[in-house]
């Protein structure tokens, strides 16, 4: 990916597809994708390998070039459908992995990586993230991620799953080279706004929402059908588009097919005035009190 210096919320256009993307700036000053691409779910029919292998491509052709895995999925095997995706592109895309909570110690987590690497068919992984937080203490898995930095194993590291208190422990225990914390986050999973990020956004940490359409069931809900009218928007976008209204949010739907790819694409365009954002407010009230961080 690029070091543009775009500020978070600025726009890029993708030398290589000519896309205009908005983007989100990384401590550092790397810019990555706003829009990106996820894989939870995929790998798991072969019937199915021949779309998801165009739909990663087709996405990366169309500026989505943050694709993000992990070796949770599929036992691995969606991290070798990323990296036969990503063959004869890799300097384009910028790779999201994420390690299994169990495998976060100074002895295991160099493993889980070059495994990891293997499978991707890749020397680096840009962003290596601890997919959550397991009995492992977080000193020790942010020293065991120094040194895969240090040994150019990831170009950043991160985490996921992890709350306001985790974060400001990660902290403590040494972890300001932490770049992002991958939440659930969507209209109908907002505790974050109310805490977490708040203090991710006042230390330049971005945020990744996963399942910014909770797992499909925001395409039917008609309380989205307003705003998605008023724009002549699919429901599924209006809930994209909502999730990267947010300057620093990174947003990484799963789609299976190229026509998925597509509409997930012009959700990054979509953009929500005052009136459709309190008809979602309306719709979806934020927390009112600080909530525990969710997951999946």
């Amino acid at each position: 990916m690029t070091d543009g210096g775009a500020l978070s919320g600025g726009d890029f256009v993708d030398k290589w597809s000519g896309s205009r993307m908005k983007q989100v700036t990384l401590p550092g000053g790397e810019t990555v994708p706003a829009l990106g691409q996820g894989t939870w779910k995929m790998a798991e029919r072969s019937d199915r390998r021949v779309g998801e292998l165009a739909a990663l491509r087709a996405g990366i052709d169309l500026g989505m070039t943050l694709v993000d895995t992990a070796e949770m999925y599929a036992d691995g095997a969606a991290e070798t459908l990323v990296g036969e995706a990503v063959a004869g592109m890799r300097d384009r895309v910028f790779l999201v992995s994420k390690a299994y909570p169990q495998n976060a110690s100074r002895e295991r987590l160099r493993r889980a990586c070059e495994d990891s690497l293997k499978r991707l068919a890749t020397d680096r992984i840009d962003l290596y993230l601890l997919h959550w937080r397991g009995a492992v203490p977080l000193a020790e898995t942010v020293e065991a991620m120094e040194r895969l930095r240090a040994s150019g194993h990831v170009r950043h590291w991160g985490v996921s799953n992890l709350d306001s208190d985790d974060m400001a422990e990660l902290v403590a225990a040494g972890g300001t080279g932490c770049v992002a914390n991958q939440i659930l986050y969507n209209l109908t999973r907002r505790g974050p706004e109310r805490d977490l990020l708040p203090w991710l956004d006042a230390r330049g940490i971005a945020a990744m929402a996963y399942s910014p359409v909770e797992q499909g069931r925001l395409v039917r809900d008609e309380r989205l059908a307003g705003v998605a009218a008023r724009h002549g928007a699919t429901l599924a976008q209006v809930a994209v588009a909502w999730t990267l209204r947010r300057d620093g949010m990174i947003a990484i739907p799963k789609a299976g097919t190229v026509e998925h790819v597509r509409d997930n694409r012009a959700a990054a365009d979509l953009v929500l005035d005052e009136a459709d954002l309190a008809a979602l407010d309306a719709a979806f009230p934020p927390p009112g009190a600080k909530r525990p961080l969710e997951m999946l």
